[in-house]
């Protein structure tokens, strides 16, 4: 039964008498069945004279229980205070906020805060490699073709309270921007560029325009690669473009045939020419030094000439006539006392092998009149084992 009901116990919790026909319990007595309970909890009691106010009087803790008490709150105090102490690992930082407001943040080591309700630590990792992806970005070159594009990128966070707190959701905000940026590059960039050799190139260009946008929201994320996975054109023209792709790459091929050739050939070119030069080299120091022979050898009879004219022009005579003889087929044969000179066709002795008496021809010395007489046999050349004349010669 409740003790206000009607008829039921007369005492509340208090234990106070409980009169229906009075007002609300008396306080004092509720006052003074707390400190009774205090007492016992911290072992004080009531005094009679100078500790409390006649028997009804508010009576006070003793010296006992006011110790306890204080030690109780110091205690109390003290944990509340070390329970602000916190390490922040190597690879975090500290955010720390007050009353849900973003104060500071604290690098790796020992800190200490105000304990809750007052302030609070979140850790964040900012070494952790973190990615987003784009997959099928479908986008518009240069060139208006269309290509399709899977792009990764990684990043770290630089400052974890603006990553915290600057931008609602990072991941999302640099999924937008990195989608922002592909379009933006791709868009200035022809298509052949963009499934070939323009790859590096357009990873560089979105890097830096991803980063700068996040640095204008200061999100405090830094980008660390851009990896675009695949880029290729849309699967209807697949075909057509792999035959352009291994056409192009024939093209490189012959390229580099042509020009291993031409190393090939430029170093023999460049031999022969030099070994033409070394002959043209050689050719002219042959004439030159045979020029200048003649010249010294001039020289020499132009002494003698000065020193005797006769005896000189009669030996120059006598040899020119003997280098040009000696390149005849005709023997001349000049009898002592006669008045006529005979030369023997020898040319002609050699070439016709029926002859058996052959003819020579006679020239009078005075009148010049030629005549053709059978050649003495004791004149005839000497015939040779292989059945060819010997040629025969008198000179002076």
């Amino acid at each position: 039964m409740a003790w206000n009901e009607p008829g039921g116990n007369n005492n509340d919790p208090w234990g106070n008498k409980k009169n229906n026909d009075s007002g609300p319990p008396d306080l004092d007595e509720v006052f003074r069945n707390l400190q009774k309970k205090l007492e016992g909890i911290f072992g004080g009691k009531r005094g009679g004279g100078t500790g409390g106010s006649g028997g009804g009087g508010l009576g006070f803790p003793g010296k006992l229980g006011s110790i306890g008490l204080m030690a109780l709150l110091f205690v109390a105090a003290l944990l509340w205070l070390l329970s602000g102490i916190y390490i922040i690992q190597p690879a975090e930082r500290g955010v720390v906020q007050q009353f849900g407001k973003y104060v500071k943040t604290t690098q790796p080591g020992p800190h200490w805060r105000f304990p809750w309700p007052v302030q609070s630590v979140q850790r964040v990792n900012v070494d952790q490699n973190r990615a987003v992806e784009l997959k099928s970005q479908e986008i518009l070159t240069k060139d208006e073709n269309i290509v399709e594009i899977d792009l990764s990128v990684q990043y770290i966070i630089s400052d974890a309270g603006g990553y915290l707190f600057n931008v609602t959701d990072p991941d999302s905000t640099l999924r937008q921007a990195a989608e922002s940026a592909l379009r933006e590059t791709v868009g200035l960039t022809v298509m052949d560029q963009v499934i070939t050799e323009g790859r590096g190139i357009i990873q560089a260009d979105t890097k830096e325009k991803i980063q700068e946008t996040l640095d204008s929201y200061e999100a405090g994320v830094l980008v660390t690669a851009i990896n675009l996975q695949s880029a290729q054109p849309p699967e209807a023209v697949q075909d057509a473009f792999s035959d352009a792709i291994k056409a192009r790459e024939d093209q490189e091929r012959f390229i580099n045939e042509s020009e291993a050739y031409k190393n090939g050939l430029l170093p023999q070119a460049r031999g022969d020419a030099v070994i033409a030069l070394e002959q043209a080299r050689a050719y002219r120091s042959q004439v030159v030094n045979a020029a200048q022979g003649e010249a010294a050898r001039f020289e020499s009879l132009l002494t003698e000439y000065t020193k005797a004219p006769e005896v000189t022009r009669q030996r120059l005579y006598l040899e020119s006539l003997e280098a040009v003889l000696s390149n005849s087929s005709k023997v001349m044969v000049d009898v002592d006392g006669g008045n006529n000179l005979m030369y023997l066709p020898i040319d002609k002795l050699m070439g016709g092998a029926g002859i058996s008496s052959p003819a020579v021809e006679s020239v009078n010395n005075n009148s010049g009149t030629k005549f053709t007489n059978s050649l003495p046999s004791d004149l005839l050349p000497a015939t040779r084992t292989d059945g060819s004349r010997a040629r025969s010669r008198e000179t002076r």
